[in-house]
């Protein structure tokens, strides 16, 4: 059976290979590889991890079937210029043979549940361009499209800024 809970510390070895996981799938993606580049990188990394989990605005949850973990969620609240504040999916994954079981509406749920006991306004996530899957299934929990980021490739080499 499929359920949410809020991660532990037992749980970072197991979310940190997730990770590997996802960045493995998004670099196959238009925009994956600058996606991964330019988000936040404390998540990828034991410690930052951990830090996460005692930060009030950080929500970090995992998805299981029967008790084994196989997606977690993370989740920040941001203040706005004016005051309110806005939770952001910074990442949601669940491994692909778990995809069609409800981990994922498991995991959406609660960090919906979370971004509104917290006051935020809505919630934001991302879908890379071309992923249907992802734009359907954050359509389906009553996301819809607020921005476009356009993007153009300069040519120059990761790290070279001649």
């Amino acid at each position: 059976m499929e359920a949410t809970r809020p991660a532990t510390a037992d749980d970072v070895d197991r979310i940190l290979e997730l990770t590997r996981a996802l960045r493995a799938e998004l670099q196959g993606q238009r925009g994956g590889d600058l996606w991964w580049r330019t988000h936040e990188p404390v998540e990828h990394h034991e410690p930052g991890l951990r830090a996460l989990l005692d930060y009030d605005d950080d929500c970090v949850l995992v998805g299981t079937v029967d008790d084994t973990v196989v997606g977690y969620a993370i989740t920040r609240r941001h203040r706005l210029p004016d005051g309110a504040h806005l939770a952001v999916v910074g990442e949601l994954y669940v491994e692909p043979d778990a995809r069609e079981v409800g981990v994922g509406e498991s995991l959406v749920s609660a960090l919906l549940e979370w971004a509104a006991h917290r006051g935020c306004v809505g919630v934001d996530a991302t879908a890379l361009p071309g992923n249907r899957a992802a734009k359907n299934f954050f359509e389906t929990h009553g996301f819809v499209a607020r921005s476009l980021t356009m993007h153009k490739p300069l040519g120059v080499a990761a790290g070279n800024s001649e």
